[in-house]
């Protein structure tokens, strides 16, 4: 029997119980939370467009709640079948999907008279996803992964490339995160499988790849044709419009609700003020992008449940636009930390934070 390995002990709680993250995790439960919101407002346009069908006939409402269940059981069966990471791009779609569709009813389940139109609705379907976005951040963002962590990301990639090989592109990612996992025990071993892995061209579909790298494209070229700072400024009033907007038109329709006008209020003005902020700092532009991404995430933080609570449909537009602007922010950012030759930092630790020294790792060691 091989001794156990040195500084286990000293690992994190999840790791040592066999939970290691995802690196994948934050992009899969974003792209979760998008196909949520998609999922939502295309129903609800529908619905509006169509006259609010109903779907049994006259004696059964086949309510779309449980299509919307059957669609997350559908990717709780995936998750449990496929081993490795191809199926989880799918996973968090098909279940985006399905809790969109679920979530979508959730005035019929918090009213006595299952009213689909309960005004808070779309404000608490906003602040459940918020709140689970917030959540994945905590868990994925605050702390740098462990080297077993990203050890244990590059062996999934082997698994998958034991049964259907591995394309150059996934090759790649795996080599990058056996890089960053340095001397990480067991290195060497899924080295040495990567390495006879076979070569195969063909990738399961990853949609949530193929639209981050649509929107990549997108954002790097507004960076390329230096649109980015007149796009900011134009992006930014549009917020401020959508935002105001949505108070007049809730006040002229009585709809209004004191708190949501002056929480919407009050959070424009924490925004304005870090984009000031951001102004005064014009000529330190990795300062002043900081800023201006701060107060977009006051935006979507604060600023969009009061917006929802007010009206849905300009809480909608709003969101979208500030998302926006996020990824063109995100995207200047990129460009200038690498023109100034420094590391991008988004609070995350190194790979070697807190870790102890593991032995080196051998082939014969198995």
């Amino acid at each position: 029997m091989r001794p156990p390995v040195a500084g286990v002990a000293h690992r994190p709680l999840l790791v040592r119980w066999g939970l290691p993250r995802d690196p994948r995790a934050t992009e899969l439960v974003i792209a979760f939370a998008l196909a949520t919101v998609a999922t939502v407002v295309l129903t609800r346009a529908f619905l509006e467009l169509t006259g609010y069908p109903t779907v049994g006939g006259s004696a059964l409402h086949v309510a779309h709640v449980l299509w919307g269940g059957l669609a997350m059981a559908l990717a709780v069966v995936l998750a449990l079948s496929f081993a490795g990471p191809a199926a989880r791009p799918i996973v968090a779609i098909v279940g985006g999907v399905g809790f969109g569709l679920f979530i979508d009813e959730v005035g019929k389940f918090l009213t006595h008279d299952n009213d689909y139109f309960f005004a808070p609705a779309p404000m608490l379907m906003y602040a459940t996803l918020v709140l689970l976005v917030m959540g994945a951040d905590a868990l994925h963002a605050k702390r740098g992964m462990h080297r077993s962590e990203l050890l244990a990301a590059a062996a999934d990639y082997a698994v998958a490339g034991i049964a259907g090989g591995l394309s150059p592109q996934r090759r790649a990612e795996a080599h990058e995160l056996l890089e960053r996992a340095g001397a990480a025990h067991g290195h060497l071993e899924v080295s040495a499988l990567l390495e006879v892995i076979a070569h195969d061209e063909r990738d399961a579909p990853d949609p949530v790849a193929a639209v981050r790298n649509q929107l990549r494209s997108f954002f790097a070229l507004v960076v390329r044709q230096k649109w980015t700072w007149p796009a900011i400024l134009a992006l930014s009033g549009v917020l401020f419009v959508v935002s105001i907007t949505s108070i007049t038109v809730a006040v002229r329709d009585a709809s209004h609700v004191r708190w949501a006008v002056a929480a919407t209020i009050a959070s424009l003005v924490l925004v304005a003020a870090c984009w000031l902020r951001a102004w005064t700092l014009r000529g330190q532009r990795i300062d002043a992008l900081d800023w201006l991404r701060r107060g977009v995430h006051l935006n979507l933080l604060l600023t969009q449940i009061a917006v929802f609570r007010l009206h849905a449909w300009w809480g909608t537009v709003g969101l979208l636009v500030a998302l926006v602007l996020l990824g063109i922010i995100g995207a200047e950012r990129v460009r200038d930390h690498h023109a100034a030759g420094v590391a991008l930092d988004d609070g995350h630790a190194g790979p070697d934070a807190d870790l102890e020294p593991e032995p080196e790792s051998s082939p014969g060691s198995v």
